[in-house]
């Protein structure tokens, strides 16, 4: 009998599993608090090769949600990793892999914040274990189902991410992050569609609106008064219509739209607000983020 495998979990369709993983210092940790804050049972430091055998185990306990961390803290981590997915999906496993990341630069702040040693540093730099783990870690962010970019989060905007894409119950259902951002301030590197609405007027450049944000509504109105936003803004959601019925016969739950401007105060957030209320109203889970608004 093979006791790694856990049993099929076909009288059980609501089984989940989360395997959140990522750079060191990238926010693992709170992740992995906000899963269990939501009711998920959390497991930290696990050798992959034991999480199919784990599944099993808190399955025949009636929970329903199972959260990993694993990461290259377990020996033998990138070797296991192939065997703990494919045995989960012979079982029948519905499984996320969700990833942080952060840049080198914020990695090495934090870590040095916490005076500790990056765990593949060895006798080298911290920057050498992060650039080590970034390369080690490639295959399985392309995996990923959701990455989380923390370089620009804190602590509760993170929490807000993690919340939004697993606190919902149902396994068939897309749920999309519209963002909106700053080409000035760098493009958002985890999102799964990006959009440049720079060919709209600027309301930097009338007055009276300059001091305001896209969600204030003079600017809102000037912005959406354009023949082109509204036109943009109906294609965009046919075309992301298009995307949620190909992402979700894919087994993809997770979507992040970015619209970016060239500050991310006024065009991109003013577009961002009203296609959120264009994607909630068609039943879409949806979350609105304005990464650059308070930025000068």
């Amino acid at each position: 009998m093979n006791t790694t495998r856990p049993p099929a979990p076909s009288d059980d369709p609501s089984f989940r599993v989360a395997v959140v993983t990522g750079m060191t210092g990238a926010g693992r940790t709170t992740a992995a608090n906000t899963l269990e804050d939501l009711g998920w049972y959390v497991v930290d430091n696990l050798p992959p090769r034991l999480v199919p055998t784990l599944c099993g185990l808190v399955e025949r306990s009636e929970m329903s949600r199972l959260a990993v961390v694993v990461d290259c803290r377990s020996k033998r981590f990138f070797e296991q990793l192939p065997t703990m997915f494919a045995e989960l999906g012979e079982a029948g496993v519905r499984h996320d892999i969700l990833y942080v990341e952060a840049s080198d630069e914020i990695i090495v702040r934090r870590q040095e914040s916490v005076r500790r040693p990056h765990p593949l540093q060895g006798d080298g730099r911290l920057l050498d274990g992060i650039m080590a783990e970034r390369q080690m870690l490639a295959s399985v962010r392309a995996a990923a189902d959701l990455v989380i970019d923390t370089t620009a989060l804190n602590v509760h905007q993170l929490r807000d991410r993690v919340s939004h894409a697993f606190a919902g119950e149902s396994l068939d259902q897309l749920r999309v992050t519209v963002l909106s951002f700053g080409f000035k301030h760098g493009i958002p590197v985890d999102a799964d569609l990006t959009l440049d609405v720079r060919f709209l007027p600027n309301p930097h450049w009338i007055p009276e609106l300059r001091p305001h944000s896209g969600q204030d509504a003079p600017v809102a109105d000037y912005v959406l008064a354009q023949p082109e936003a509204g036109a943009f803004l109906d294609r965009l959601a046919e075309l992301v219509a298009i995307m949620k019925e190909g992402y979700l016969r894919e087994g993809k739950r997770f979507a992040t739209v970015a619209i970016g401007c060239t500050g991310g105060r006024h065009r991109s957030v003013a577009m961002v607000e009203d296609f959120a209320q264009r994607l909630s109203a068609s039943g879409i889970a949806t979350r609105v983020m304005h990464r650059d608004i308070d930025r000068t």
